[in-house]
Parts: C-alpha cells; sequence; structure tokens
C-alpha cells in the first residue's frame, strides 16, 4: 500500500465496502476455515466485477502461494496472480501516476489504530510439525536484521504508535540465520531503550530452544510487556512425538513454571490442538488436567484438520471422529472459560494501566499490557461526570470493579494518564 500511494494512487482499505478500479485480495491458506474464507472473499469480489463494481482484481498471499495454478483456471476473473512474497511485483506493475522515490521495503501505510502497530522480525520456519502447512507455504526461516527493525520502529514512533507487537512464525529462532545466535533477546532489549516505545509484546514464541535470555529483558524493562503468546499444543508425550514436536510433557510444565519463575506476573496465551491422529480418551484426559492446573491466562484452540502436504496428512491416518474432535474442543474450551472467568474475577480492587482503543456507548474500551489487539479481553472503562474523556490511544488508569464474562470492568483514576 505504501508502494501504491508513493506511485500517486489513492488507497482504502474497507472489506466491508469492496469497490475500485483495482481491488486487492491478500489470502490465507493456513488453515480449512482461512482458505474457505478466503475462497469466499474471492467469488465476492468477482461478482462485483460481473457487475461492474469494481475494475481489476489481483490475489496475492499464502493461498495464492500454494495454489495458484487450481485458482487461475477456478476464478477466471481475477486478473493478476501473485505469491506471498511477491507483492512488489503488483506495485510495480502499475504505471507510475507521479514521480516518486520506492519506499524502503519496510516502509508501510497503516491502515488500523495509528497507536498500535505489528512488527514481523522473520518469516518461516525449520521446525516442520506434523500438522502445520507453514513452512511449505513460507519456506526456511529468515531473519531481518537488527538495524532495520530498529529503523522501523523509530519511523513508526514518529508516527505516533506506541504500542508494538513483535510477531513471526517462529520468534524463538530468530537470528539464528544471520548472527548464528539466538538474538531476541538483543532485538528486544534495543527496542524497549527507544524514546516512544511505550509497550512490546511478544507474539508466537515456539517451545523447543526457547530462549530464555529474553526473560530478564522483560523482568527489567518496563515498557517489554509481561506478556508472551507460545503455542504448546498438547502435553501427552505420546501425542506430543506424534507431532514431531521435539518436546515432551515434562519440559513443558519446567518451561511454564520458569516463565513465571522469572517473571513474576507474566500473563501466557498458548494454543492447543486436539483430535490429533492417534490421540486417545487418556491423551486428552492428560491434556484437560494440565490446563486444569496450569491456569492459562489465554487459551485458544483448534480441533486438527487435515492439511494437504504435511507429515500428518502423508503419513498418519485421520481416526479421531469428528464428532469426538468437536467434544473434546468443546470440553476444553468449557474449562479454559471458567479459568479465565476466575482469573478475571481475582483482578478486582486491582489498578490496570490501559491503552484506550475506542468511546463506545459513552465508555471507554481499551486494553491492558496482558491484552493484545483483536484477540484478548477488554477493559470497559466509566467515566465520572465532568472528568475529560480521554482520547483513542491515550494510556489511563482505571480501578478494576467488576468482570463481564472475559473483560474487565472499571472506573477511571482521575488524573492518572500516560
Amino acid at each position: 500500500m505504501r508502494m501504491l500511494q508513493a506511485k500517486g494512487y489513492t488507497l482504502s482499505h474497507d472489506p466491508e465496502e469492496i469497490c475500485g478500479e483495482y481491488v486487492v485480495v491478500n489470502t490465507c491458506g493456513f488453515i480449512g476455515d482461512a482458505k474457505e474464507e478466503s475462497i469466499e472473499l474471492l467469488l465476492g469480489v468477482a461478482s462485483l466485477k460481473e457487475k461492474g463494481e469494481v475494475g481489476h482484481i489481483a490475489v496475492m498471499g499464502c493461498l495464492s502461494e500454494r495454489y495458484m495454478k487450481e485458482l487461475t483456471s477456478e476464478i477466471p476473473e481475477v486478473d493478476f496472480w501473485y505469491g506471498k512474497f511477491d507483492w512488489r511485483g503488483f506495485a510495480r506493475m502499475l504505471p507510475d501516476r507521479r514521480k516518486c522515490i520506492e519506499p524502503k521495503p519496510w516502509e508501510r501505510m497503516l491502515t488500523g489504530d495509528k497507536w498500535n502497530a505489528y512488527i514481523k522480525i522473520s518469516e518461516g520456519c525449520d521446525r516442520f510439525c506434523a500438522f502445520c502447512a507453514i513452512p511449505l507455504i513460507t519456506g526456511r526461516h529468515k531473519s531481518r536484521p537488527i538495524d532495520e527493525i530498529l529503523e522501523e520502529t523509530r519511523q513508526l514512533v514518529g508516527e505516533g504508535v506506541r504500542e508494538f507487537n513483535v510477531i513471526a512464525q517462529d520468534l524463538s529462532s530468530y537470528g539464528l540465520d544471520l548472527y548464528g545466535y539466538h538474538a531476541l533477546a538483543e532485538l528486544i532489549d534495543r527496542m524497549a531503550g527507544i524514546e516512544g516505545v511505550d509497550w512490546i509484546r511478544l507474539h508466537y514464541a515456539y517451545p523447543t530452544d526457547f530462549p530464555y535470555d529474553v526473560l530478564p529483558v522483560m523482568a527489567r524493562h518496563r515498557n517489554v510487556c509481561k506478556y508472551i503468546d507460545i503455542a504448546l499444543q498438547h502435553v501427552a508425550d505420546p501425542v506430543l512425538e506424534r507431532m514431531r514436536r521435539h518436546f515432551t510433557g515434562t519440559q513443558t510444565r519446567e518451561l511454564v513454571s520458569r516463565l513465571r519463575r522469572v517473571v513474576p506476573g507474566i500473563r501466557i496465551r498458548t494454543t492447543m490442538l486436539v483430535g490429533f491422529p492417534g490421540e486417545t480418551d487418556d491423551d486428552f484426559q492428560k491434556l484437560i488436567d494440565f490446563v486444569r492446573e496450569t491456569k492459562f491466562d489465554r487459551l485458544g484452540a483448534f480441533a486438527y484438520s487435515e492439511e494437504e502436504g504435511t507429515f500428518a496428512a502423508l503419513h498418519l491416518k485421520d481416526d479421531v471422529p469428528e464428532v469426538v474432535k468437536k467434544q473434546r474442543l468443546d470440553t476444553l474450551m468449557k474449562l479454559q472459560e471458567q479459568i479465565a472467568f476466575s482469573l478475571a474475577e481475582d483482578q478486582i480492587g486491582s489498578q490496570v494501566k490501559v491503552i484506550v482503543d475506542r468511546i463506545e456507548n459513552g465508555r471507554v474500551v481499551g486494553r491492558t499490557e496482558f491484552d493484545s489487539p483483536e484477540v484478548d479481553p477488554e477493559v470497559f472503562i466509566y467515566i465520572p461526570s465532568g472528568i475529560k474523556m480521554p482520547d483513542p490511544g491515550e494510556m489511563v488508569y482505571a480501578q478494576v470493579t467488576a468482570t463481564e464474562g472475559y473483560d474487565l470492568i472499571a472506573e477511571l483514576v482521575d488524573g492518572e494518564r500516560g
């Protein structure tokens, strides 16, 4: 979008109101539901083109990277096909509408909230878990240089961004390919030293070879959120072995214990996968017992679905009935709901720092450092009469007075703003 903007094009990002001379659809090919959503959107845009409501259609992203040949014949209305890594191709194909200097590769046009941004520090994955298609789509792990990431961070700070969600398919491997060592701790330590960076949050670490030296960095810097997103997937050794996770249930427990010991108060987000080939009732019960005793702050789960080309699809029989997968998923998520509600209630009476995302029905809606945009709970703050309403992007302090499911209800602490 930044490249197109530099070439003189006017852009908008609104999936609900699709129009324009050119429509660019970015697709996902990670799991079945994402593929279906991408295809449905493509068919919808194709229909708009037939009605004359849009001009040309370009498609890029993971789905087209993997299935370009099949999609080209199935959706002939699409004019231009690009893979996940050829987004420059479309921008360079269009004629310049004004003379410009091509932006740096990491420069962007912000389309969401102006106070938070995602920083992707690497692409790809070398793990090859049995169930996962990511390496088949993205290729091997490739880190971005630290200095480039810091330059991007400084520019975003200059544009008003204060919350940074650091993401990768595998944070744990960051730096190995470039520097020969785990460099995540060094990167986060240097990012935290940039003036104007208020929150840094880490997403998608891998348990095997976890870079433990990032934990003291997290504990030392106030602007590094006490939050880690690390997909554990399971705890039963037979399942972990078939998943090719190269990690045991005992090591999983030791990892969680160490996270909480080194960074007191850390919130852990994880993901579990149920119904993997060969998962027995006993395996699933071990998972339930583990979740009950560990009490994860945030937990999402999926029922296994066979992904074409993966080790599991090629070598393991999908032998857990769909009805059993659904029952196990429901059981796990009901347990996590109880845990999450209880943990939320434990926060009643505490004071929290909140970044304001929006004003809704006279209430401030925001998040704490323990809540990532879009995926985690929110805080609803009542503003007493006579008190100035904070602006979106502002940070305020609030006293938690109640809960509403996963979310917190709070009152503004007068005069406490940041």
